[in-house]
């Protein structure tokens, strides 16, 4: 039921950063940042079992575990730069926010090419000479 928490504890911070906007719109940004964050720690927990399921199958599948790091990083990394886009758009900065889109994007298929890498290799391997 801590979703239910979330969504109550999101929708109060709405209403409020609605009120405190009109009068000091900085308060409100800064409502709408500290609930983002809190928002975020509470989940820890649930993203930390996840990434232990995550990495015990890969280790029952027999799985490389640098793969394994990357992918995760990379699914931080798009988290992060999500997170990051929606508080640049909900201050009011569309700009900064596609541009953190972008990095997040770049840093992404930065860490990816190892894996395609790999896996153009396989293919390659697989195929009669």
């Amino acid at each position: 039921m801590e979703i239910i928490q979330i969504v109550g504890l999101g929708l109060i911070a709405t209403f409020l950063a609605l009120i405190v906007k009109e009068q000091k719109p900085v308060f409100a940004f800064l409502l709408t940042l500290f609930v983002g964050s809190l928002i975020f720690l509470f989940l820890l927990d649930e993203i930390a079992s996840v990434i232990q399921l995550i990495n015990d199958l890969a280790v029952q599948a027999n799985i490389h575990t640098v793969y394994l790091q990357t992918i995760l990083k990379i699914i931080g990394i798009a988290y992060i730069a999500e997170f990051g886009a929606q508080i640049s758009r909900d201050a009011g900065q569309a700009a900064i926010a596609s541009k953190i889109e972008l990095a997040g994007k770049i840093f992404i298929l930065v860490l990816a090419i190892p894996i395609i890498k790999a896996v153009i290799e396989m293919i390659l391997a697989l195929l009669p000479s």
